[in-house]
């Protein structure tokens, strides 16, 4: 039997947790128009949200949409305020619970994991896999079509009630699945919402579950939609490819991107999480590098340099890093890119 949620509904809606949630909202956010018209009445805003959400009558607000490059298109639905808000103050209850649920290759939106740790993770699997580099290393690289517009709300739901006993909670969560839909009803989360983060966590947890302990694979790695697995047998990895495409499809609704599965050598470089990988070594991939030198070109602030050269350090980059130095130094005049 699955470990439940002990929380009661009332813990998740209770004032101290909103006005905590709030803090945790804020950072970054205090000088946007909506969040300081928002804050102008708090208390009395806070006390609505409270209100409505203890008398039942509280219902998810619509979406603001825009677009955004960050490397592809991208569509953001934003929520109002109120509305994240609440998420943040339902992530502060249920995030710790399901973390705990996720195994520990599971590397996206979760403290103290990300896009480094999950490299690192990548080389300390083809060090294990290849012996030491005395042997083969295969990998098989996958990522899921139209991942968060793909999920299905009612799959999730189902998975969501194993974990959550009190009827409460899961009707407000059903409120705010149910705000949006993508493709057609019932089916996507927005990437806007605190929540869809999570949410999609714990939908991709039965498929780690099942690559961990039904496919019994050692080394595998999850990064949102995008994952791998090592192996030293190239025959073992392509026998996968059928099964992870079956659970994917028959359990989550969900298929894997038929462009982006591929099978090979550690030693010839894997792209994965904007590196190209190497056995003793990782470049960041073209694109990437060619987008930070468009925004850098855009915006000088050594805020943006700092970050840049945060991401560099993790790589064989000394050639990239001088380039965005003397770019940092002489910047182009009058906007010339």
């Amino acid at each position: 039997m699955k470990i439940q949620l002990s929380h009661r509904f009332e813990d998740l809606v209770i004032i101290d947790n909103l006005l905590y949630a709030w803090q945790e909202f804020l950072k970054g956010k205090k000088n946007k128009k909506d969040v300081q018209e928002f804050q102008f009445n708090l208390m009395d805003n806070i006390l609505s949200l409270h209100q409505d959400l203890v008398n039942k009558t509280y219902r998810h607000g619509g979406y603001e949409t825009f677009n955004i490059s960050d490397p592809k298109p991208r569509i953001i639905h934003k929520a109002s305020v109120r509305d994240r808000l609440l998420h943040h103050a339902i992530y502060r209850v249920l995030y710790p619970f399901f973390d705990d649920t996720f195994i520990a290759d599971s590397f996206s939106c979760r403290n103290e994991k990300g896009t480094h740790k999950a490299i690192k993770r990548f080389h300390d699997f083809y060090h294990i896999v290849s012996k030491n580099s005395t042997r083969q290393c295969w990998v098989l690289k996958c990522d899921i079509k139209k991942f968060f517009h793909s999920i299905d709300q009612k799959v999730l739901l189902q998975i969501l009630r194993a974990y959550i006993p009190n009827p409460d909670i899961m009707d407000l969560l059903q409120n705010i699945l149910g705000s949006f839909h993508a493709s057609k009803e019932g089916i996507g989360l927005p990437l806007g919402n605190l929540t869809s983060q999570l949410f999609a966590n714990v939908y991709m947890n039965q498929f780690d579950q099942f690559v961990k302990h039904t496919l019994k694979a050692k080394h595998y790695i999850r990064y949102a939609d995008d994952f791998v697995l090592l192996s030293e047998s190239k025959d073992y990895l392509e026998k996968l490819v059928p099964l992870i495409g079956a659970f994917l499809q028959q359990k989550l609704a969900l298929s894997l991107h038929p462009d982006k599965v591929f099978i090979k050598t550690f030693s010839s470089g894997v792209d994965f999480l904007g590196w190209v990988n190497f056995k003793d070594h990782a470049v960041i991939r073209a694109t990437t590098k060619k987008r930070m030198f468009k925004r850098l070109k855009k915006n000088y602030n050594a805020s943006t340099l700092s970050s840049y050269l945060g991401l560099l350090k993790h790589g064989n980059t000394g050639k990239v890093k001088d380039k965005i130095l003397t770019l940092y130094t002489n910047p182009p005049t009058n906007g010339a890119a």
